[in-house]
Formats: structure tokens, C-alpha cells, sequence
């Protein structure tokens, strides 16, 4: 099927971010005296926001002192080693080239999404859209919701694109089509268990689905 708009999640799909996650929340947990998070461990916890990932890392007494830091701290060091995955880019200037409109879907907060977007991404995004006091983070449809009607698109016309089982829950909640993609933070059975039933293990697997 041919596509006029793709929303892209961010982490984990188009920008490989866990090397600055996983640095943030080790200083943060080293700030505090605790033993530090495996590269793993944070990976396995990415995916529904800061809260959810400091929870699964931290003591349950510490959580909230622990996540008052990284945020802001994240926030001031979250451009040191991401980069976008092999491919994103020159598929994303084909899409546009044929006119298709695209959107990055985040549960950062919103304005954490614009910056990483116009960084990473310019002049190649219709909408970027994270979290906010109006958004609610995935896998509320929210986000989709917002970035489908500021590109003045309908849903049947779009598909989601993302790496984790939140990613396919908030296709689902939003009733649009979904890609996943196996090279980010879940494993290509972690995402059948999900329900993937699309799943891309390279850009250019995805580009000839897209394409």
C-alpha cells in the first residue's frame, strides 16, 4: 500500500539514543550512591517515559529524588552520542521526494521532541509531537492523533512506525496500520509476542514496504 503519511517513533527507530540514556541515568543513580544500571537493564526499560524507565532501576524509596535529577539532567546531555540509525535519513528524504508527509512521535516532552527533530531532522518533518499537559504519552493515541491532523491527513493514510510494544499499542489505540522495526530496543521476538505482524530489520526493508 502506498502511504501519504509515516509518523516515526523516535527512540529506538530513528534516533539511536540508548548510549545517552544509559550515561544519564547511571550519573544519576551514582548521584544518589546506587548501583549503577547495565546497558541492558536500561534497554529493557525504555519505552514508556522517565518515570517508567527510572522505576525499573532505582529503589522504590528513591525513585522520585532519582528521576527529579535525571530529567533535567538528560535533558542538558541527551545530543552527545545519538545519532540516527543506518538509513533513516536517506529514507526519509526519498519519502519526501514523493511527496509522503511524516511526523516523529515521542514520549519525551514536547519540547525535548522539536529540538531532537529540527537537530536530526530538518526540513524533513511535517510534525514533531511529545508529551505535554495536553498530549498524554503513549500508547494513548494522543500523539498519532495530534501529528495526523496537523499534517491534514487521515488515518487510513498513514502507518506507525516504531520498535516496542508500546509502539504497537498505540497503533492499535489509534486503529492505524503499523510497521515495526527490530533494530532498536526490542528483539524481533519480543516483537511478534507483541502482535507485530510487519516487522523491518533494516532501513531498506522498510524502505520496500514503504516504497
Amino acid at each position: 500500500m502506498t502511504y501519504r503519511g509515516v509518523l516515526w517513533d523516535m527512540d529506538g527507530t530513528v534516533l539511536d539514543t540508548l548510549a545517552d540514556l544509559h550515561a544519564a541515568v547511571n550519573v544519576s543513580l551514582r548521584h544518589f550512591s546506587l548501583p549503577e544500571a547495565s546497558l541492558e537493564a536500561v534497554r529493557a526499560g525504555l519505552g514508556n517515559g522517565a518515570a517508567h524507565l527510572v522505576s525499573e532501576v532505582a529503589p522504590e524509596e528513591r525513585r522520585q529524588e532519582v528521576l527529579a535529577f535525571y530529567k533535567p539532567y538528560y535533558d542538558a546531555h541527551c545530543n552527545i552520542q545519538t545519532r540516527p540509525y543506518p538509513g533513516i535519513l536517506p529514507l526519509m528524504e526519498a519519502l519526501k521526494g514523493r511527496g509522503v508527509r511524516q511526523a516523529i512521535i515521542s514520549n519525551k516532552p514536547h519540547p525535548a521532541v522539536k529540538a531532537l527533530a529540527e537537530a536530526y531532522f530538518p526540513g524533513l518533518l511535517d510534525s514533531a509531537v511529545g508529551e505535554s499537559e495536553t498530549v498524554r504519552r503513549k500508547p494513548n493515541p494522543d500523539a498519532v492523533l495530534a501529528a495526523v491532523k496537523e499534517m491534514g491527513l487521515k488515518l487510513a493514510e498513514c502507518v506507525y512506525i516504531g520498535d516496542t510494544e508500546v509502539d504497537l499499542a498505540t497503533a492499535r489505540n489509534a486503529g492505524m496500520a503499523c510497521i515495526a522495526v527490530s533494530w532498536g530496543f526490542r528483539s524481533r521476538e519480543q516483537l511478534i509476542e507483541a502482535g507485530a505482524l510487519r516487522i523491518a530489520a533494516s532501513a531498506e526493508e522498510l524502505a520496500a514496504m514503504l516504497l
